[in-house]
């Protein structure tokens, strides 16, 4: 009988030696807790968020109708130009139900069909027309100091492309659509001066005298 109550008795001295480290345990834990909550929170609070290089501009929202079985269906058509201000430009279309989903659509359609311009210095290289449809554009290089004279459309696909010194001029269909279409269009068949040299087989230096 003494036997078993001696273990007994260790038996409740070890579960009462385990209950105080669980306790302390715990309490450590719940010590830890809003240390490490107000940890999370600052990490959070500091995390800054990273601007895009590429701007978008938004030309022309436009309601559109569609004769369907039953009457019309009704939906917006955007119109949105995308570029990063270093020679390179996009134009995107797109149309959906809702605006905000036309205007995405159309981002997305935009840097899927970006360009490539030859800037030469902070204008164009040379003078060159660019059409669409029955719209076109006359682009002219300016001096330093001249700005971006363009308007609607084509000053938009311009300013995007990185281009600050040009003289445009809008001509045929006045169609915001046609505009940026021969605003890109032109700024496509651009060439550089470093290509056209390498055609005709001479330095650049003797081309441009």
């Amino acid at each position: 009988m003494e036997e078993k109550e001696v273990i007994q008795n260790e038996a409740t001295e070890v579960e009462e030696v385990k209950e105080t480290q669980v306790a302390q345990e715990v309490e450590e834990v719940q010590q830890l807790k809003p240390q490490r909550r107000g940890q999370r929170r600052r990490k959070i609070e500091t995390v800054e968020p990273v601007e895009s290089e590429w701007k978008e501009q938004v030309v022309q929202i436009r309601r559109v109708t569609k004769v369907v079985k039953g009457g019309k269906k009704l939906s917006f058509r955007a119109i949105v130009i995308v570029g990063n201000k270093k020679g390179q430009v996009g134009m995107g279309v797109a149309k959906a139900a809702e605006v905000i989903i036309a205007i995405q659509k159309a981002v997305a359609d935009a840097r899927k069909n970006l360009i490539t311009v030859p800037i030469f210095k902070t204008t164009i290289p040379h003078m060159i027309t660019g059409r669409s449809g029955a719209g076109s554009v006359v682009l002219k290089p300016a001096s330093q100091g001249t700005g971006v004279i363009a308007g609607g459309a084509v000053r938009a696909v311009l300013e995007l492309s990185g281009v600050e010194n040009i003289l445009s001029k809008s001509l045929g269909s006045k169609s915001p659509l046609n505009a940026a279409n021969a605003t890109l269009n032109a700024l496509k068949n651009l060439r550089a001066f470093s290509d056209v040299a390498r055609s005709r087989g001479i330095d650049m230096k003797k081309m441009l005298g």
